[in-house]
C-alpha cells in the first residue's frame, strides 16, 4: 500500500516562487486598472456635478460591454494586427492597441463637462469601456498562456497572481484618481476631474511600458488546429472557392469555441454551469457599484475612501487572495468556491450595521477589511474555476465567454441597484441585506454539478 503524505504549508506556498507569477501580477495591474476610470472614477464625477444616485447607477450599464465581449473574442484568438503583432506579438499588439484608445479617451474627457455633455461622456466612457472589454480577452488569454495546460497548482497561483494585480491595478488606481482629484479640487480648480483624468493617463503609459518585459509564448499548434476545423467544415460544404473558405472560417472562428465546450462538458452541466457563472458574484456587483455613493452619504470623505477602501483594502486584498489562492490549491477549487460563497453574502451584513450606526471609521475598517476578505477568496477561486476550463485551441474566446457571462450577471442586474436603494428610500441597510442573500442561487447550481465537473488539472 503506498502512504502518500500531505503537502506542507510551505511547499504549497513554494508554487508562488516563480517568474511567470510577476508577469501575471503585472497583467492583472493592467487589466484592473481601467476600472477605476470609468467604475469609481466616473461615478464620483457624475455625483459631485449633481446627477442622481439613478443616474450614476444607470450610467454603469457602460460596464455591460463586458458581458458580450465574447462577441468578438474569436477575431482576437484570430486576426493579427499589422506592424504591431510583427513587432511585439500577437497578444501584446493588441493590448497595446487598445490602451491607445483608452489613452486619447481620457483626453477628450479631460475637455468636457459632465453636466452639459452628459451624452458625450457616457458615450466616451462606453469607448472606454469597450477598449478595456477588448484588452482583457488578450490578457486572460496571455496570462493562461504562461502556465502549461496541467499545471492545475500553477493556474490557481497563477489566478491568485491576476486577482493580486488586478486590485492593485483598481485598488492603488483608485488611491491616485481620489488623492489627485482632491489634492486639485482643495487648490480651487473647478475642472479638478478633468485635469485627474489626464493623471491617470499617465498610468496608462506606465502599464504599456511595463507590458513590454511580458514575454508572449508563441503557441504554433493553436493556429493549426483552428486551421484543421476551417477545412473540417470546409469539407462538408462539398466544395473550396472564396465563398466556402470564408464560410468556413467564419463558423470555425465562431461556433467552434462553442461547441468545444458543449462537447466537453455535456450539454446539461454545461448549462449548468454557465448559469452559476452568471449568478455568482451578482450580491458583490450591487454592493461595489453602490459603495463609494454609500461612503459619502454617511459622511466619508475622498481621502477616508482612499485610505480606508483603497489603499487599506488594497494590503487587504493581497494577503488574503495569497492565501486564498493557497486555500484553493490546498482544499480543491469546488470547495473554496462554496467558502467563499458564504464569505461574500456574510461580510455583507457588516456593511448593514455599518449603515445603521453611522459614521464609524473603526467599523468602516472593518467592513472594508472582511469584505475585500471576501472578495479575494471569491475572485481567485472564480479566476482559477474557469481557466481550468478552457480549451487552449480558444484560449481568448472561451475564457471571454465564460467571464464575460459572470459579468453580464453583475453588469446589467446591478445597473439597477442605484434605483433599489431609491425604492428602498434610501435605507442601505436592507439594500446591503438583500446583497447578501443573492449568492444563494448561483451556489445551489454549484452543488448540483460539483461531482461531473471536467476541470484541467
Amino acid at each position: 500500500m503506498k502512504i502518500s503524505k500531505k503537502e506542507t504549508f510551505s511547499e504549497s506556498f513554494s508554487v508562488y516562487i516563480d517568474r511567470r507569477m510577476i508577469k501575471i501580477l503585472l497583467l492583472g495591474i493592467i487589466s484592473g486598472f481601467p476600472w477605476v476610470i470609468i467604475g469609481s472614477s466616473l461615478s464620483l464625477w457624475l455625483k459631485e456635478d449633481g446627477l442622481s444616485r439613478s443616474t450614476v447607477g444607470w450610467a454603469g450599464l457602460i460596464f455591460a460591454v463586458y458581458a458580450f465581449n465574447y462577441l468578438w473574442a474569436p477575431l482576437i484568438d484570430k486576426i493579427r494586427i499589422p506592424w504591431l503583432t510583427k513587432k511585439i506579438g500577437h497578444r501584446r499588439g493588441w493590448i497595446v492597441a487598445m490602451q491607445t484608445i483608452i489613452l486619447i479617451s481620457l483626453v477628450f474627457w479631460s475637455l468636457i463637462n459632465p453636466s452639459t455633455n452628459l451624452v458625450l461622456v457616457i458615450s466616451v466612457g462606453l469607448i472606454i469601456a469597450i477598449a478595456s472589454a477588448t484588452q482583457d480577452i488578450t490578457v486572460d488569454a496571455l496570462r493562461i498562456e504562461q502556465i502549461g495546460e496541467h499545471e492545475g497548482k500553477s493556474m490557481q497561483a497563477g489566478a491568485a497572481m491576476a486577482v493580486v494585480g488586478w486590485w492593485t491595478g483598481y485598488k492603488l488606481g483608485g488611491v491616485i484618481a481620489l488623492n489627485a482629484a482632491e489634492f486639485f479640487q482643495n487648490l480651487g480648480l473647478e475642472n479638478y476631474w478633468q485635469i485627474t483624468f489626464l493623471i491617470l493617463g499617465i498610468v496608462v503609459i506606465a502599464c504599456s511600458i511595463g507590458l513590454m518585459f511580458i514575454n508572449e509564448p508563441q503557441p504554433t499548434n493553436r493556429r493549426d488546429t483552428q486551421r484543421k476545423t476551417d477545412l473540417m467544415i470546409e469539407n462538408k460544404l462539398g466544395a473550396s472557392n472564396i465563398i466556402t473558405k470564408t464560410f468556413a472560417w467564419i463558423t470555425g472562428t465562431v461556433v467552434g469555441p462553442i461547441i468545444s465546450f458543449f462537447n466537453k462538458n455535456g450539454f446539461n452541466i454545461a448549462l449548468a454551469i454557465l448559469a452559476f457563472i452568471f449568478l455568482f458574484k451578482i450580491g458583490e456587483a450591487f454592493l461595489g457599484r453602490m459603495s463609494v455613493i454609500f461612503y459619502k452619504e454617511i459622511g466619508f470623505t475622498k481621502s477616508d475612501i482612499a485610505l480606508y477602501s483603497k489603499g487599506l483594502g488594497w494590503l487587504t486584498t493581497v494577503i488574503f487572495t495569497l492565501l486564498g489562492g493557497l486555500f484553493a490549491i490546498r482544499s480543491g477549487i469546488i470547495k473554496a468556491m462554496f467558502v467563499s460563497g458564504i464569505l461574500m453574502a456574510s461580510t455583507n451584513l457588516l456593511f448593514s450595521l455599518l449603515a445603521w450606526s453611522g459614521k464609524s471609521e473603526l467599523l468602516f475598517a472593518i467592513a472594508v477589511i472582511f469584505d475585500d476578505m471576501a472578495a479575494a477568496f471569491a475572485t481567485v477561486a472564480f479566476v482559477a474555476f474557469i481557466s481550468m476550463l478552457v480549451d487552449r485551441t480558444y484560449t481568448a474566446t472561451q475564457y471571454a465567454l465564460l467571464a464575460s457571462i459572470g459579468t453580464a450577471g453583475r453588469t446589467t442586474l446591478a445597473a439597477s441597484s442605484g434605483a433599489l436603494v431609491d425604492w428602498l428610500n434610501g435605507d442601505w441597510g436592507i439594500f446591503f441585506i438583500i446583497t447578501a442573500v443573492m449568492v444563494i442561487p448561483s451556489l445551489i447550481f454549484l452543488y448540483m454539478i460539483k461531482d461531473k465537473l471536467k476541470l484541467n488539472d
